[in-house]
């Protein structure tokens, strides 16, 4: 007898849990920082536009591709063949969160240490040169928080879908946007601040490069959880009386929203403390744990405001880690036919074994690389910047050659309503969404290469 499939309670707990999944570290960290190393208001502009026009396409065919199979992504592919193709293809789509979370709750771990560090008061200690380092290349402290943040994630997804991430995700997103507009309406009016603003909201097309089109494009593709497997098991869960539709559109200025505020609480704040310094706005990856801790301190009450960016920080990375840790989990139970505990105790270890390898990476273990890569910049890579765009084009493939944009319009169209913007996702899915995905899979590969430079 088949097991009845989870499910969310409708089209709230889609919007809120995909959102949730959508809005993590790549909007909060990374968005500002690639913005503000961009062209700030024209990489915004660029970033909009992708969204939603490629980006929504792929929301929208992987979604229907999880309810009209009511499957994770491996039995998803399968349905509609069982060749190496569908295998392959369903797999790659099914081992990304494998991989992904493991190294995401290692960055997620830093974050709680950086948030307990702010709570007690330490908001001097940790904007000091080279406190970050030593932290990460300590070793086994970062360990302990890594394992702290992963239990979190692990407890939650084992109490499933309605009454774990679809109850955590109807809590911590609208504090977490309540968090973001409170500290970006104070970002801005700090002396300076507005010369940043006017940087990252209007647009100038002096800054403009080719390079600020696949940077944003490969931050869309980022940002939205497009093909880490989350969206074709999140629509797994969706009833069909629920317009895929207009979940999407929800979910697409959700997950914008926060990223557009993510700037406005980062980019005017670090033009405020540095007075415009390129080499403080282009920090990078040390952008959240070195140069905002330094911004911090020179605030009147850092440990208050430090506290609250780092509960934002938090609820953004729980709610990823969550929806990547259940994509993982679903698959276990669909294609191993485990029940959930074993499921969620089997993705546990492999977050253990894996999220160790990261975690000790920049300390005991440093002296051992991958292509000169350290652990967790390896699994960021393999994933990102090679896996992920093979998967997507796989499922364009699949939704033109085999399941045909006819089939998943019936799909869209299941709850009643119209497909409002079908013109625009049969351009872009037949055209332009493998395009991009090829750019942006050669720019990543080129770049490690050091062909080009991003």
């Amino acid at each position: 007898m088949e097991k009845k499939r989870s499910s969310f309670s409708g089209k709230i707990g889609f919007v809120l849990s995909a959102a949730g999944a959508s809005v993590g570290l790549g909007n909060i960290w990374r968005f500002p920082y690639l913005a503000a190393k961009h062209g700030g208001g024209i990489f915004l502009l660029i970033y909009v536009v992708l969204a939603v026009t490629f980006g929504y396409t792929m929301i929208v065919a992987e979604t229907a591709l999880g309810r009209m199979t009511k499957k994770s992504p491996v039995g998803a592919f399968h349905t509609f063949g069982h060749g190496w193709q569908f295998t392959g293809a369903g797999w790659i789509n099914a081992v990304i969160p494998m991989l992904i979370v493991p190294y995401y709750s290692v960055i997620g771990g830093w974050v709680v240490k950086y948030l307990v560090e702010y709570m007690r008061g330490n908001a001097m200690a940790v904007a000091e040169d080279g406190y970050f380092t030593n932290f990460i290349t300590g070793g086994y402290e970062a360990e302990l928080w890594f394992c702290v943040f992963a239990a979190a994630v692990l407890v939650i997804i084992y109490l499933g879908v309605q009454n774990g991430i679809e109850r955590v995700s109807r809590i911590m997103m609208p504090i977490l946007l309540v968090i973001a507009v409170v500290i970006a309406v104070y970002s801005m009016t700090m002396p300076g601040a507005m010369a940043g603003v006017k940087y990252f909201l209007v647009p100038d097309i002096s800054h403009f490069t080719w390079m600020t089109v696949v940077q944003a494009m490969t931050q869309m593709f980022y940002s939205l959880s497009i093909a880490m497997g989350i969206l074709v098991t999140f629509g797994s869960y969706m009833k069909d009386d629920v317009s895929i539709e207009g979940a999407t559109l929800h979910v697409e200025i959700f997950d914008t929203g926060i990223a557009v505020l993510a700037g406005l609480m980062i980019i005017p704040a670090v033009f405020a403390f540095s007075g415009g310094d390129p080499a403080a706005l282009n920090a990078g990856p040390a952008l959240m744990f070195v140069t905002i801790p330094k911004v911090l301190d020179s605030l009147s009450f850092p440990w208050l405001a430090g506290t609250l960016f780092f509960i934002l920080v938090l609820f953004a990375a729980l709610t990823s880690a969550i929806a990547l840790t259940e994509s993982a989990v679903s698959t276990c139970e669909d294609e191993l036919h485990w029940d959930r505990k074993k499921s969620t105790v089997f993705v546990g270890v492999e977050m253990l074994l894996l999220g160790t390898l990261s975690s000790l990476g920049y300390g005991p273990l440093g002296s051992i690389t991958i292509g000169g890569m350290q652990f967790l910049d390896f699994f960021d890579f393999i994933t990102n910047s090679v896996m992920m765009p093979i998967a997507a084009i796989a499922t364009c493939l699949l939704m033109i050659r085999v399941i045909g944009v006819d089939a998943v319009a019936e799909e869209v169209l299941k709850n009643g309503k119209e497909f409002k913007l079908r013109p625009v996702f049969d351009f872009m899915i037949k055209y332009l969404c493998p395009f991009f995905l090829a750019v942006i899979l050669f720019c990543a590969v080129a770049n490690v290469l050091g062909i080009i430079s991003m």
